[in-house]
This record gives structure tokens, C-alpha cells and sequence, in this order.
């Protein structure tokens, strides 16, 4: 080994050990501490035994020191080996999870690892394993998630069009009730029979799980309506989807809005909803979403919720059977009112 670097003269014992007592970060302290002692006229062996160390990484220490002092000490993670893809073909990657395939070109409704590394190959001169691709992928926040349903008809201007002006159309009702709080409610139908749903559950890999699965037809629907704000509810278990049960569901909602409050009820374009046979109690101002355009109802993801948990994977022996277990699961979720508050509240909705 060659001549000792010399340290830079503007730092001396004393004051790498008072930085060394101050350090948060102890690689730091054990090198600052490992080099006062060179400061105090010790040897770079003793340096070295003082860090655990060899005499290079000692050497190494003064240099980082000299170049750019205290900081040059602090610990840092190795650099590892080089990514597989620059940031051009990161770029490219995402670009291409974004727009998806193209089936009359790639011939696929979906992306595969397997053909984003082909396209890598051919497009970029690129190898990466499918284990790699899936790495960087998720590097780059994306993750193999189930699509939404989407109604094919509908208009993609209608969802955005409906919520911009929510907040003016809150302030009009308020104004034509004579300036009453106002709470937002939603509602919906869901029917559970005999022929119910199958939920995913846990199993050893490689089995697939078996469900009993009744054919029979009897059914009923939950009429829900729920106020995220104040984590409540209202429903209904009726036979049929009909004006008689809107207008009993609407007088249930009626008695479930604050005392002195006017409530905007938000539901979708069913027949039952739109009829002019309703009678709207005083305290309810009905407020029609766009058509086929069920996700921006938060009910949806209530039923969902209810089906996974409590209605789903049973066999149900009655009508009375269905109505006992659907009364049952919707009295669960009024007793959980920080369930319809996180289920249901929308930013659109609520926060303005």
C-alpha cells in the first residue's frame, strides 16, 4: 500500500468526536470516531481496529472524508446490479399496460408477462424474465386486478358530466326547501334467492374448492338506502320490485332522515323509481343517476360486501329461510356504522 493520504486540515479530534456523539446514523459514528484517532496521532492500524476494519477500507474513509466531509461518511446501500430496463423502456412498458392490447393487431384481449416480454425482445433487444417483468411491474404500481364491469352502451361523458355540478344541484334543493340541512342518500335493490352466489374462500393450492349450490328459484329483494355521512340506513325485505314497494321503501327513508333535514335521494333509472306513482314523502327530493352507470352508486359495493360475508355459499330451505337471513344480514350492517361510512362515502359526494 502507498503513502498514507493525509486528512483534511480543517477538522482535527476534538470536533469529529463531538459530530460522532451527535450522529443519528451509527456507521457514521463509527467512522467519524474510527478517524479522530488518526486525528490524534494514532496509526491507521489502530484506526483500523477501532472501525473493524481493513487499512483500504480506512483509506477508503479518508477519501470519502476528504471529498466531501462528515457526509461522506454516512452509511448507504450498495447500488446492486444493474436494472434490466433503462428508464426509456420503463417508459415504454407502462405505455404499453396502459393502452392495453389491440386484438386485431396482437391478437389479445389482455396482457400476459409473456407477451410483454416478447414485445420487449423485438421492439427493444431486451431479455427479461417473466418473474423479473412481473417485478418491475409492480415497481411501477401496477398489479393484476379484476376489470369492472362496464355497461357497453354507456355514454363516458355522463359519469363526470353528473358529478362536476352535484355540489350546485345540493345548493338548489337546499334553497327550494328553505335552507334545510341536507344529507345525501343512495339506494338500491338486490335480490337474494335460492340460487345463490359462490364466494371465493381459502384452500391449499393447487385444489379447487367444492359449494353446494341449490337450483331452486325462490327469492326476495333488500330494498337498502343508506346516508354515509351519518353511517345509516334504511331498508326493506319485499317479494318483488314493484311501485307498492318503492313508495313502503321511500316512507322507511322518510323516517330514517334527520329530524328538520331534507334528504337527496340518489338511485338509478329502474321503472319502479322514475314511475309518477310514487309518492315522494316532503322530506325527500328523488335525484335519477346517469343511465348504465351503476358505479357511482355505493350501494353496489354494499351488496357485494353483504353477499361475501353473510349471504354467500348457503343453501336457503324457504322463502322464509331467505327473508329471515336477509333481514339478518341487514340489521348487521346498521349496527356497523363505520362499515356504511367506508363503503359508502364518495369524495364526489361528500367532500366539497
Amino acid at each position: 500500500m502507498g503513502a498514507p493520504v493525509p486528512l483534511r486540515p480543517d477538522f482535527d479530534a476534538e470536533a469529529l468526536r463531538a459530530l460522532a456523539k451527535s450522529s443519528r446514523d451509527p456507521d457514521q459514528t463509527r467512522r467519524l470516531l474510527a478517524l479522530s484517532a488518526i486525528y490524534a496521532g494514532g496509526s491507521r492500524s489502530e484506526a483500523a481496529a477501532l472501525g473493524g476494519v481493513g487499512l483500504q477500507t480506512v483509506r477508503d474513509w479518508v477519501l470519502a472524508f476528504n471529498a466531501d466531509g462528515p457526509d461522506g461518511l454516512i452509511g448507504g446501500k450498495a447500488p446492486g446490479a444493474r436494472p434490466r430496463l433503462n428508464a426509456e423502456q420503463r417508459e415504454a412498458l407502462r405505455a404499453l399496460v396502459e393502452a392495453g392490447p389491440t386484438p386485431a393487431a396482437h391478437g389479445l384481449v389482455r396482457w400476459r408477462l409473456v407477451d410483454l416480454a416478447q414485445i420487449l425482445v423485438e421492439e427493444h433487444g431486451v431479455s427479461v424474465s417473466e418473474q423479473t417483468l412481473s417485478r418491475v411491474l409492480r415497481g411501477l404500481g401496477y398489479a393484476k386486478l379484476s376489470a369492472r364491469p362496464r355497461h357497453h352502451a354507456q355514454d363516458q361523458g355522463a359519469i363526470p358530466a353528473f358529478k362536476k355540478p352535484f355540489p350546485a344541484r345540493l345548493a338548489e334543493v337546499a334553497q327550494a326547501v328553505g335552507g334545510k340541512p341536507i344529507e345525501v342518500w343512495f339506494a338500491d335493490e338486490a335480490r337474494v334467492g335460492q340460487k345463490n352466489s359462490i364466494t371465493r374462500r381459502w384452500a391449499r393450492r393447487g385444489t379447487r374448492p367444492a359449494a353446494s349450490k341449490d337450483q331452486r328459484t325462490a327469492s326476495a329483494y333488500i330494498f337498502g338506502a343508506i346516508c354515509p355521512a351519518r353511517g345509516t340506513g334504511a331498508g326493506l325485505v319485499m317479494p318483488r320490485c314493484t311501485t307498492e314497494a318503492m313508495n313502503l321503501h321511500l316512507a322507511e327513508i322518510a323516517r330514517a332522515v334527520t329530524a328538520g333535514a331534507h334528504a337527496v335521494l340518489l338511485l338509478d333509472q329502474a321503472g319502479w323509481h322514475m314511475t309518477k306513482k310514487l309518492i315522494v314523502p316532503a322530506n325527500i327530493t328523488l335525484l335519477p343517476l346517469p343511465a348504465r352507470s351503476p358505479e357511482l352508486n355505493p350501494v353496489e359495493n354494499l351488496w357485494q360486501f353483504i353477499r361475501e360475508n353473510w349471504l354467500g355459499n348457503r343453501i336457503f330451505a324457504s322463502y322464509e329461510a331467505i327473508l329471515d337471513h336477509c333481514c339478518d344480514a341487514w340489521n348487521k350492517l346498521i349496527d356497523q356504522p363505520w362499515r356504511i361510512m367506508s363503503i359508502g362515502l364518495r369524495a364526489w359526494a361528500h367532500k366539497f
